[in-house]
């Protein structure tokens, strides 16, 4: 018995399996993360519950070593950090078979694109969301109560002050994680374009040793646009926004606050007979917490 021509094969049937799909996907997640990247990742994933406790130990002291006598024993009681699992953002499409037949293949590069960038956003909005608790703030909101005004680093923003980045402001801000003994290894700078703006009106910062062709290229891949003193300068439109509609820089360091990944990045195809359609979906599950709030302080410059 000959076998029946046509087959629906890998090849016709490209654009429902599942694998092409995630692989677009995660490659445009990937790739839009900028302040996800920036901050401690840790993976949960394969893991039941919804919950993930982080030691979070005290820092011990040394202690003076005096002849013919026992060692300081230290005995501090350790803290802990605890993050819920709670966030699950997906990206769901409906394609009806007429669509899938007369539209070109951009479509589905189009769709995967748009989910990882999606995703993305939202897990970097999640993320840059907790400098509204970082400095120990009180009101644990876009007011920015324990942010700083973007002209002098100094001056606690109060929600009408905003001021546009300067270096001195930079410099006070960076001896503000020095004070609090915050490694200079792992830090990071993070603008929103307003605040490139203003560093691209700076004759120092335009200097080759600030931008830098390593930076130009890293632009492309993680919003890297240079280095300062030391720290490396990342952009972002989606720099989180006040209450007043101002704009929030970050200056801080990688342990400032954690993303927990349960679930990454998945795509799923389902083909709906009664309809006709095929059903697409994207998503994700993880948490954030921050892990030392004085680990990072707020910037906050006129939008």
């Amino acid at each position: 018995m000959a076998y029946p021509t046509p087959q629906v094969t890998n090849t016709t049937a490209e654009v429902f399996i599942p694998a092409i799909w995630s692989d677009e996907v995660i490659a445009a997640y990937k790739s839009n993360l900028v302040a996800a990247n920036l901050f401690k990742k840790m993976s949960f994933k394969g893991k039941k519950g919804d919950t993930i406790h982080i030691p979070k130990p005290t820092r011990g002291q040394a202690s003076l070593k005096a002849s013919e006598t026992a060692v300081t024993l230290i005995a501090d009681k350790e803290d802990e950090v605890i993050v819920l699992i709670d966030k699950h953002y997906e990206y769901s499409r409906f394609i009806e078979d007429i669509t899938e037949v007369q539209a070109l293949s951009s479509m589905r590069r189009f769709y995967t694109d748009d989910a990882g960038y999606a995703l993305a956003k939202q897990v970097d909005t999640d993320m840059v969301q907790l400098g509204r608790v970082m400095n120990d703030s009180t009101a644990k909101d876009n007011t920015y109560d324990a942010g700083y005004v973007g002209s002098d680093g100094e001056t606690l923003y109060d929600g009408s002050n905003a001021a546009a980045l300067t270096d001195i402001a930079i410099r006070n801000m960076i001896q503000k994680l020095d004070d609090q003994d915050v490694p200079t290894s792992g830090r990071f700078f993070l603008i929103p374009p307003a605040a490139r703006n203003t560093l691209m009106g700076l004759d120092r910062y335009t200097a080759m040793d600030f931008v830098g062709e390593a930076a130009s290229a890293n632009t492309i891949r993680n919003g890297q646009i240079g280095n300062l003193y030391g720290i490396p300068v990342y952009v972002t439109s989606n720099a989180d926004t006040t209450a007043s509609g101002d704009r929030v820089c970050l200056l801080g360091h990688k342990d400032a606050a954690v993303l927990v990944e349960q679930l990454n990045v998945r795509s799923q195809t389902q083909y709906k007979q009664d309809y006709l359609s095929t059903l697409y979906t994207s998503d994700t599950i993880y948490g954030v917490k921050d892990l030392r709030n004085d680990s990072a302080f707020a910037l906050v410059v006129p939008a």
